[in-house]
């Protein structure tokens, strides 16, 4: 079995409750995971990329478009995503496993290559760009071993731990005063965390499009973002909060 080091996973379904199949609408003929897939392709750092989709007969497109796109797909449990990430991970077994979201179409190679480097250079158990927002929303990318997505998939009890990927590794980072896993945050130079570059509302598919009508698909975070900001695109889609399934998921618990 080839060794993979590095192994990046998406997670795409079609089931949205704000925006329903939202990472097979297209731009310009293409769809937005296509987008999302070929820019991730681009990284220098990654070995491997796999889609980790759900079991349900709505996702059999996204797992035979990926297929079709020459990317492995993995699928699993719908609302137990730490399980379906483990589960494209364990038969693998990579040292580092780094967790995108496919309805972030313009995520940066390079960004992500960034934080892998600096996941390594610190050998930490758990590495992000986000444990202070500075990016634009859309640019998220964190990294953990292998080893620390293990732990959480045995010890992570509460729903909101399940329902998303990392909130048990990071609530029991050093970062946060945790003890079970060494962590590094990735900064940035300003705080652009009012910008948005992720697909969860029509507002926000409205202003992909602007941004991919007029620039491209192969531009870099930071063009993107000053290009927003320049054109004060930003109102499209502003007022939406940040990451609204996992609060809604912590409120919950």
């Amino acid at each position: 079995m080839e060794q993979v080091k590095t192994l990046l996973i998406t997670q795409a379904r079609t089931g949205s409750t704000r925006l329903p199949g939202k990472v097979l609408m297209k731009i310009n003929g293409q769809e937005l995971l296509k987008i999302h897939l070929d820019r991730i392709k681009k990284c220098r750092l990654v070995d491997k990329i796999v889609v980790a989709t759900t079991i349900v007969k709505e996702d059999d497109v996204i797992s035979s478009l990926a297929e079709q796109w020459g990317i492995h797909c993995s699928r699993g449990a719908v609302d137990d995503v730490l399980d379906r990430f483990y589960q494209a991970a364990k038969d693998i077994k990579p040292e580092w496993v780094i967790r995108v979201t496919s309805d972030c179409p313009l995520i940066d190679p390079e960004l992500i290559d960034a934080v892998i480097a600096l996941a390594q250079v610190n050998q930490a158990d758990y590495c992000a760009n986000i444990l202070v927002e500075q990016f634009p929303d859309g640019q998220d990318v964190e990294i953990f071993k292998f080893s620390a997505l293990e732990k959480a998939w045995i010890d992570a009890q509460l729903k909101s731990e399940r329902e998303h990927v990392t909130p048990y590794i990071r609530a029991n980072s050093t970062y946060n005063g945790g003890e079970l896993f060494t962590s590094v945050n990735l900064p940035c130079a300003h705080d652009f965390s009012d910008v948005r570059m992720t697909v969860d509302e029509p507002r926000d598919f409205e202003l992909m499009e602007k941004l991919i009508h007029d620039l491209g698909t192969a531009e870099s975070w930071l063009t993107y973002t000053k290009y927003i900001i320049k054109n004060n695109l930003h109102k499209i889609n502003a007022n939406i909060i940040r990451n609204e399934g996992l609060l809604k998921s912590l409120k919950n618990d």
